[in-house]
């Protein structure tokens, strides 16, 4: 049989007295901490349910996109543009589904689809492309004030060739020649010579000739 001491009992009478002052508060800590680990659990793994389904509807989108049935490819962009507007995935979508609609002849909706990756997408990359894309339809459509001015809203470095281009098409279009040999340059100045677009852009230059 074991037997206590007087120090023992001291010892336990101790341990009674802290833990009739905080064992309530050290209940209440451990099961927060408890609760809030298994939050961030069920965060995680909802994160990671919804960016695999969002890789599968765009894996789905790129199969239907081969049957360049526009009305399908949007139909699919949707899902993932209104299910899945924060993935990665989204913006792309609204890429391929507004370059199905320009092959279709449908400039406005392919309009809509750009625009909603300039008001939704994280990634400024996507945004300028986005812009790109826009700038050139509106080109096409003959409304050149309104594609200058959205290409003077801004972009990064990497889209300064390509943006630059874009003017110079623009302006040749106006017939504002002398302008856009300096738009050409510019871009051939800042586009890399490895780029086959670097060869396409110097020969829109040497295209313009002397003629203003």
């Amino acid at each position: 049989m074991v037997t206590y001491n007087h120090e023992d009992q001291e010892r336990v009478d101790g341990l009674k007295g802290w833990w009739d002052s905080y064992g309530t508060a050290i209940v209440i800590i451990m099961t927060v901490m408890l609760v809030t680990i298994g939050a961030i659990k069920a965060w995680e793994y909802y994160q990671q349910k919804q960016a695999q389904q969002a890789a599968d509807l765009y894996a789905l989108l790129k199969q239907v996109q081969a049957g360049n049935d526009s009305e399908k490819i949007n139909d699919t962009a949707q899902l993932l543009m209104q299910g899945y507007s924060s993935s990665g995935y989204a913006p792309r979508a609204a890429l391929v589904a507004a370059q199905a609609d320009v092959h279709a002849g449908n400039n406005k909706r392919a309009i809509q689809n750009l625009q909603w990756i300039l008001d939704h997408a994280k990634e400024i990359e996507m945004r300028d492309l986005a812009r790109l894309r826009i700038s050139g339809i509106l080109l096409d459509e003959g409304k050149y004030d309104e594609a200058l001015r959205l290409l003077d809203t801004g972009y990064s470095e990497a889209f300064s060739g390509l943006y630059l281009d874009r003017k110079g098409d623009i302006q040749v279009a106006t017939q504002r020649i002398s302008e856009a040999r300096l738009s050409y340059q510019e871009a051939i100045n800042v586009l890399d010579k490895s780029n086959n677009y670097y060869n396409i852009v110097q020969m829109k230059l040497d295209g313009l000739g002397n003629s203003e």
